[in-house]
């Protein structure tokens, strides 16, 4: 079940991420936030991540693709909080 809280509470983590990550010049940086993100990603409500993701393998994990993810998941769940809650 999604419940407003775990989207708020995943729409306020990957926000923070994504504002420190997009204004970051580090590397390091970058990597520990994509470590952090997908650590949570593996750990959030499971059916808020399917929806999320659109069922995409690696959705949030793959480097390669993860600053678009991580904007694409702040867009659904500002999304779902203006729209269902």
């Amino acid at each position: 079940m999604i419940t407003r809280h775990s989207i708020e509470t995943a729409h306020a983590f990957l926000h923070q991420k994504s504002r420190v990550y997009q204004f970051s010049t580090m590397e390091k940086q970058k990597e520990e936030i994509e470590y952090a993100v997908g650590c949570y990603a593996e750990e959030m409500n499971k059916e808020l991540y399917m929806k999320m993701s659109k069922g995409r393998e690696g959705f949030l994990l793959n480097h390669a693709s993860f600053a678009k993810d991580i904007q694409e998941a702040i867009e659904f769940l500002e999304g779902r909080l203006e729209n269902e809650f």
